[in-house]
């Protein structure tokens, strides 16, 4: 299976070239060209494909790590595993909190995100502070190279000037996007766009900062952007612009404490009814071919994998090796070697839990494998304990598989329609203005009824904050969303609510409350003054 998007089969070359325009990422990461003229000679743009090219470049940095392969790595002093984008976020949303264990924790920074005993120094950390900000740089490059004083010098023409308006508006999502999440990992950012001098020391903006920035950029280019389901594979439209705003306001108490959630609903609303529809079966979204089976009219926003030309050890790559377990070898019907990654990952007690067994035993969104293992995992490198999950698969919808048996053809969703239903839900039980009840239980239940649940007769009287959090765990699990919602319940720090290994502890324990952020990297600090040390650490 080829997956088509900007030539995908040339994105590595388009990489190379954006790495050597940003004279390479150095270890501090503080990351700038040095001169404009050395950045991409004039002869790069002689065929105005290069545009297009160029910006393949950009959404490139959020699936690969390197040009010579997926062991590479164009961040001086990072491993591809500890900054591929999409595996560092997962990390960052997923494995330090309650939904799952990570077995080799000698891999660097695992064992500390897992028992939420990080520091400034972990290379987890600093691969995701990095990674984005690259995405930050190339964007900005691209920016500063499709200006109309350069496509002027250059002649450009006006069919592709009118193509450039458009990419000139997914570069500054997709900036915007990476300062998405630095708003919400870290609280601060280094700042520089593509009007700031080119060896322009970066400013640093904090989280409301960033939050004006990303709400006005995201409103002023939605014009520019395509419509929803009109783009090609892997492109943004405005249904992800729409994502990101309805993400910010569904957290703008934990962001800048103001109650955003009329604007959340709002933005659901828009993408609702921007034509994406729930796929047919729920677990299409996580397959092989998630590109053209029905998951292609839910997936707002994929992060793209390619098991011939985007080989990279990413978070599909990862957790369906890592879904093999050490007793059953079940790598075959997943399309990876029948023995994968022998129990790398498992499920933590709490998730298990979510999916009691007289309810949800043939809820199809419970993939968890239980026969033979004992739910609990008191010792972290006994790979026999816990439960193991089967949710990614590097099979198809119609019964082939991947074209590699390690690096996976199946796409990240990143963002999909049945996250917006639970917003659209919880937005409106905190006192959002704009939705109803009977839309809130009609789109619950769509979920229920997609996943066979017996109980898809839901009212909302059955519909609370803390059904919604179970159920977004249910619906949403290791997709990177979990340590967001805890952090937005006030549950992912203190005591209210433990998990195994929380804090280090076996059954759990207390977490402080400076734990809400992540620690600016020491390396991030010591190249830019103007950089602060989140508090507590």
């Amino acid at each position: 299976m080829m997956k088509r998007i900007f030539k995908i089969d040339k994105i590595s070359t388009f990489l190379l070239v954006l790495v050597i325009a940003l004279s390479s990422c150095t270890s501090d990461l503080d990351i700038t060209p040095q001169d404009d003229q050395d950045l991409l000679g004039e002869d790069f743009f002689a065929n105005e494909t290069a545009y297009k090219e160029l910006l393949a470049g950009v959404y490139a940095n959020l699936s690969l790590t390197g040009v010579d392969g997926p062991g590479s790595s164009n961040i001086d002093g990072l491993d591809a595993g500890t900054s591929q984008f999409g595996r560092v976020l997962l990390y960052l949303q997923t494995l330090s909190a309650d939904q799952m264990i990570w077995s080799y924790e000698n891999d660097p920074g695992t064992r500390e995100i897992q028992r939420n005993i990080w520091n400034a120094d972990d290379p987890i950390i600093l691969g995701m502070f990095g990674r984005s900000h690259v995405t930050i740089a190339f964007a900005n490059n691209f920016l500063r190279e499709t200006t109309d004083a350069k496509l002027d010098e250059r002649n450009v023409s006006a069919a592709t000037r009118t193509e450039i308006t458009a990419y000139r508006a997914e570069a500054r999502l997709l900036r915007a996007m990476s300062y998405y999440y630095m708003m919400d990992l870290f609280g601060q950012a280094n700042f520089l766009t593509e009007d700031d001098a080119i060896n322009q020391q970066s400013i640093v903006y904090d989280r409301a900062q960033l939050f004006d920035f990303i709400e006005q950029e995201l409103t002023a280019i939605e014009a520019d952007l395509a419509d929803p389901m009109a783009v090609e594979h892997g492109r943004a439209s405005k249904g992800v612009a729409w994502m990101i705003l309805a993400k910010i306001y569904l957290n703008a108490e934990v962001y800048i404490g103001q109650d955003k959630y009329t604007e959340c609903i709002d933005y659901c609303n828009k993408i609702i009814g921007g034509g994406y529809t729930l796929a047919s079966n729920y677990l299409h979204n996580f397959m092989a071919d998630n590109n053209t089976n029905s998951a292609a009219n839910e997936i707002i926003f994929p992060l793209i994998s390619d098991g011939t030309f985007t080989q990279n050890f990413g978070p599909t790559t990862v957790m369906i090796n890592g879904s093999v377990g050490s007793i059953e070898a079940n790598g075959a019907p997943l399309g990876v070697s029948a023995g994968g990654w022998g129990g790398a990952l498992r499920v933590r007690k709490q998730l298990a839990l979510l999916f009691e067994p007289s309810i949800f035993n043939n809820d199809t969104r419970n993939t968890i494998i239980s026969t033979g293992r004992d739910i609990e995992i008191t010792d972290i490198s006994d790979r026999d304990q816990g439960y193991i999950l089967e949710k990614y698969s590097n099979a198809t919808s119609t019964g082939s598989f991947g074209v590699d048996q390690t690096f996976v053809d199946t796409d990240f969703p990143l963002f999909r329609l049945a996250d917006v239903y639970l917003m659209y839900a919880e937005a409106h039980l905190r006192g959002g203005a704009g939705a109803n009840d009977a839309d809130v239980a009609a789109y619950i239940n769509s979920l229920r009824s997609r996943a066979n649940n017996p109980q898809n007769n839901l009212t909302i009287s059955d519909i609370t904050l803390d059904f919604i959090l179970d159920e977004r765990s249910r619906e949403l699990h290791w997709e990177a969303h979990r340590r967001q919602d805890l952090v937005r319940y006030g549950l992912f720090t203190g005591g209210a609510y433990n998990w195994v290994w929380k804090g280090n502890g076996t059954n759990g324990i207390a977490l402080p409350s400076n734990l809400n952020l992540y620690p600016i990297p020491s390396a991030s600090l010591a190249s830019n003054p103007n950089l602060t040390q989140n508090s507590g650490y």
